[in-house]
């Protein structure tokens, strides 16, 4: 039995992989004869055989005279997510469930089955991990060699989904200069046009500011005892994230003395707004007068 090995450029080159499967499959080369690896990967792996380093895969087969795969539009969408997954798996399922779609006419509708299953999984993952980036990531100012405020904030993902998230922070902070740091990649926003780089480490972002200082006092102020659920809380907000939240520095405290604190607030005397709001008057109202 021929084998095949795929080196792929680097960890989400989902248009190499889509390369390579195209011709795999026209080829009829089945997915137990294909081993993938990306080039970080093969450099690591002492018994991989990976392409020469500068290209992105081995020599493909020539196809043997089998038409282009064709696949429904959701499969492409499925593993433009499943790309991002960490399991080094990712590419061997994709190319399973794409060899099976194209000869199990009856695959697309088992949604039971065992490879589609475990690829909406892994897909099910990297779309909380991408939410978790839009709620923990927090930019520390610093000041570049031309004098612009950069925000500068350090994740550590679960996945690679570093560039594929910018997107997000461009549309949400369009008009501020940002950069985020993870150590799989970087991304820079100058106002202007997104940059991409290599990984960093934690040390390379910025320390502790003012700013920080004021908002750890605004959020021991909007802390609320009474409602506390710290299983609840946990969930939401994984222990993983905490070491890269300032505010997390804060919640062992804060949740010690949440119960006397909800004790002392029932047991006090109700008290007047230091300041009464006047009621909105409709414009019809004065029109009336």
């Amino acid at each position: 039995m021929d084998r095949h090995t795929i080196t792929l450029a680097h960890a989400t080159d989902w248009p190499g992989f889509r390369r390579a499967a195209r011709a795999l499959v026209q080829a009829g080369v089945p997915p137990q004869e294909v081993q993938w690896f990306t080039a970080q990967g093969a450099a690591q792996d002492l018994f991989a055989s990976p392409a020469p380093p500068g290209s992105s895969v081995d020599p493909l087969p020539s196809p043997a005279g089998g038409a282009a795969p064709r696949v429904p539009e959701d499969f492409l969408r499925l593993c433009e997510r499943l790309v991002l997954h960490r399991n080094p798996v990712r590419f061997a399922l994709m190319y399973r469930l794409l060899w099976r779609l194209v000869r199990e006419r009856g695959l697309r509708h088992d949604p039971l089955d065992a490879d589609r299953l475990q690829a909406h999984h892994m897909v099910r993952a990297v779309a909380r991990d991408m939410h978790k980036m839009h709620a923990f990531v927090r930019f520390r100012p610093v000041t570049d060699t031309e004098g612009h405020t950069v925000q500068v904030a350090w994740f550590e993902p679960d996945h690679f989904i570093t560039e594929a998230n910018a997107g997000f922070f461009v549309r949400r902070f369009t008009q501020m200069r940002w950069a985020i740091l993870t150590p799989d990649a970087s991304v820079r926003w100058d106002g202007t046009a997104l940059h991409t780089g290599p990984g960093g480490q934690r040390s390379d972002a910025p320390p502790p500011d003012a700013g920080e200082a004021l908002w750890l006092t605004y959020y021991r102020h909007i802390f609320n005892p009474a409602r506390l659920k710290t299983d609840m809380m946990r969930k939401e907000m994984p222990q993983r994230y905490w070491h890269n939240l300032p505010e997390a520095s804060l919640i062992t405290e804060l949740a010690r003395g949440a119960h006397e604190r909800s004790a002392r607030m029932v047991q006090a005397e109700a008290t007047t707004p230091r300041k009464a709001i006047a009621p909105l008057i409709p414009s019809h109202a004065h029109a009336s007068r």
